[in-house]
């Protein structure tokens, strides 16, 4: 509802266009019981008071809810499936690691049977030989080359000439039964002809080198063992794991079988 009121007339006559001040009344809203006009902070409060409002109540709400649940339903769906057992990468990984150590074991006994003297020259027989270097053990591999002239010597010749005194010295200190020969140049090693009893040490030897791998490789299946009972797995599964890593370790103990019975014929061929 509005009110007018009009000026009075000039007194040149000419009368003014009519002005009008219009009073508004505006309908009652949030929280305004005394239905007076709102301040423009009042306004500001309200509409920020319907929006929160809305927000709470209306579609976006439960949209958002609805979108939470899905994310939630989601997750918890991977969750579950992160949590399961990959049996095939188990029994993979346990089975290869299992034989790379397999490896070892067998690649250190080969090496021990290459410093066994046999009959014929082998430069294998120095590496374990080491040599008092300035105080310094140092193995003899790394002071000088080694050659085969024939099938029954082994020449030394020194990178350092001032130590071929100091390799003598431990050739004839180390358990090879060899007596060095120098020219002040080089030092020349011929294999003596073994007597049988010196052949049946050896072969005791080669025997004991073949223990003590099996040994290894049993220790790595027993550790193989351990860490697939830490591992919750079908009682099938784990036993058919259980099975390839038995038979791995057999396949491993007929090789190092195998390869002491090569080297017991070696060294106890006449």
């Amino acid at each position: 509802m509005s009110l007018t009121r009009k000026l009075a007339v000039p007194a040149n006559g000419l009368q003014a266009a009519p002005v009008a001040k219009s009073l508004v009344f505006r309908p009652c809203s949030i929280r305004n019981t005394t239905c007076r006009p709102f301040a423009p902070v009042e306004q500001r409060d309200a509409s920020r008071a319907l929006v929160l409002l809305f927000a709470k109540g209306g579609k976006g709400g439960k949209g958002g809810k609805g979108e939470a649940a899905v994310k939630e339903e989601k997750g918890g769906k991977g969750a579950a499936a992160a949590g399961g057992v990959d049996v095939q990468k188990i029994a993979a990984d346990a089975k290869k690691d299992a034989d790379e150590r397999m490896k070892k074991c067998l690649a250190v006994v080969g090496d021990g049977f290459n410093t066994i003297r046999t009959g014929r020259a082998n430069p294998a027989i120095l590496d374990k030989v080491m040599v008092d270097y300035y105080g310094a053990p140092t193995p003899l591999k790394q002071m000088g080359t080694v050659t085969v002239p024939d099938a029954s010597t082994l020449m030394i010749t020194p990178f350092d000439r001032a130590s071929l005194r100091d390799i003598e010295r431990a050739i004839q200190e180390s358990d090879l039964g060899i007596n060095p020969n120098s020219d002040g140049e080089r030092i020349r090693l011929i294999m003596p002809p073994m007597t049988q009893e010196r052949r049946k040490d050896l072969a005791k030897q080669v025997s004991k080198m073949t223990e003590d791998g099996k040994v290894a490789v049993r220790n790595v299946r027993k550790d193989a063992m351990k860490k697939v009972d830490k591992v919750e797995l079908p009682k099938d599964d784990k036993k058919s794991l259980e099975d390839d890593i038995q038979k791995l370790t057999d396949s491993y103990v007929k090789k190092l079988e195998d390869m002491a019975k090569t080297k017991t014929d070696e060294v106890m061929k006449l």
